[in-house]
Formats: C-alpha cells, structure tokens, sequence
C-alpha cells in the first residue's frame, strides 16, 4: 500500500459510523450532529484516552496492540472475520511488486468448467469472468469472458433485474470485494474498478464507504429470470488451488425441484438458439 495510506484509520471510521448510541448502551440526549458513535465514546467504552483513539483514526498510530484493537472491535460489534481484518490492517506488510494485470486460469479448470452440466464460471480477484461454459450465459449473458461482477450488477440494468433482492446481492458482492483484495487498495486494478464504479453508481460509493468484509462462499440464490420467472439455485463458490483469489463458481439446484426443471429448459433453449453440443442439456432430475 502507498505510505500515506490510512486504512487502519479508514476502516475505524466506517464502522463506528455505522453502531448507533443504544446498541452500546449509551441514551441518546438532545440532537446528535454525528453518525454512529462519537469518537470519545468508542474510546471511552474501549477503555483507552480519546487522544489516542484520534491518533488511531488520523493514522498517527498505526500499530496499535492486539488488546487494544480486540476491545474496539467489540465497541464496533465487529464478528470474527471483521476483527481479523482490524487486525491485519495494523500489521506491518513488506512492499510487494505490481500484480501482473492478466489472470491466468488452469488448464484443468478450463475443462473442468466446460464440461461440467450445470451453470459455471470462474471470478477472478477483481471479479472478472476469467473463463465461463454455455449454460452460464443460459442464466444471464453478463456471465461471459470479458465481463465483472461488479461492473455488470452495478451498471447493467438487465443484471440489476436479474436480483429481487438486490440490495443485498450488492451488499454482499461489494463485501466479497473488500474481502478478496485485502489490504491491497492501492493495487492499480483496484483503483481503476473503485474508481470508476464510485463516479458511475451512487450506491456502490456508498457501499464501499462501509467497509463491509464477507466471505466468498456458498449461498442459495434467488433470480427473477426473464425466460422463466422465479429460480432458486444453491451457488458453490470453491477456491482454486495454485491461483491468488480465483473462484469456481457453479450454481446447481435441488433434485426435484421446479428449479431443476427451469434449469433443464433454459439448457435446452439454449442449445436450440446456439448449437451447442449435448454436454450442455441438463437431465431433468424427477427425484
């Protein structure tokens, strides 16, 4: 990270904006000019001085204990994964040699993505579609090589569409963000996509400003398809050996359900409309 970087302090400021006075205890007297908690309060409740507390927002003190930490973590009400990213924020990293701007995807994972019968693609640290078989673009033509997760879900309004619950498909796509880069927000990368994503989207600018962290993982999923209404597909979202950040990601559904159904029939659609072999129909699992 650059030496005037400030993340620690960054990261502290965010999150005490966002744990109001009676979650901690504190009665709410007259008007409050702030968001959140007061800088003294975290402090106090902390049981540090407020000077010092202001040190650590300003970035005067950027290495403060494990102890000191762990205890403004509980003010904050930060979990476990939160907390260990407060902590890794203070600890000192030694400068690193630009990331290659090229990810490369396994020979292996390439096949393994072509040939596997459900809805896949591999997402690269930054979110980029990296390599991607037919019957993901069955789910949504944004998921194709060349294409970002976040780009396409901030900025495209046909993926937008594609969420009924989007605000929370966002939130949790900006915090697997957060979690996959780190620290590294200097990464040039980083600050090409932040950047042009915080000019262009209103919500993502605020979204980043919370500093959410969230583990990329499995989930089940819910789309408002414009073929065939609701589906509802569990997503895996597996780590790839031998790589820096790259996911599996493969979206199947429960056996016997009408989303296996939809799913069978928007595979078959799509290898009608594009003459794709049969390793892309779906068996219709009847239970």
């Amino acid at each position: 990270m650059t030496a005037d970087a400030n993340l620690l302090g960054e990261y502290l400021r965010a999150r005490r904006e966002l744990v109001s006075p009676d979650q901690v205890g504190i009665p709410v007297l007259g008007v409050r000019r702030v968001a959140g908690l007061r800088r003294e309060e975290v402090a106090m409740l902390s049981g540090i001085s407020a000077d010092y507390y202001l040190r650590l927002e300003q970035g005067r003190d950027r290495h403060p204990s494990t102890q000191v930490l762990t205890s403004i973590a509980r003010v904050l009400q930060l979990d476990e994964r939160a907390t260990a990213h407060l902590l890794g924020l203070a600890t000192e990293r030694p400068r690193r040699a630009p990331r290659p701007r090229r990810e490369t995807v396994p020979i292996g994972v390439s096949k393994l993505v072509a040939s596997v019968p459900f809805p896949a693609f591999v997402e690269g640290r930054y979110f980029d579609v990296l390599a991607a078989n037919g019957l993901a673009a069955a789910i949504s033509p944004r998921w194709a090589v060349g294409g970002n997760r976040l780009r396409d879900v901030f900025l495209d309004p046909d993926e937008r569409d594609l969420f009924p619950h989007w605000e929370l498909a966002a939130q949790g796509l900006v915090a697997g963000f957060r979690q996959s880069i780190g620290a590294d927000t200097d990464d040039p990368r980083v600050r090409e996509l932040v950047g042009e994503l915080s000019l262009a989207s209103e919500h993502f600018a605020r979204l980043w400003a919370r500093h959410d962290i969230a583990e990329r993982k499995g989930v089940e999923m819910t789309f408002d398809h414009p073929q065939v209404g609701e589906l509802r597909l569990n997503r895996e979202k597996l780590a790839i050996g031998g790589t820096e950040g790259q996911m599996l990601v493969i979206y199947h559904p429960d056996a016997g359900t009408d989303a296996a159904e939809k799913l069978a029939l928007l595979a078959s659609m799509h290898v009608e409309s594009n003459g794709v072999g049969p390793e892309a129909r779906l068996p219709v699992d009847r239970g």
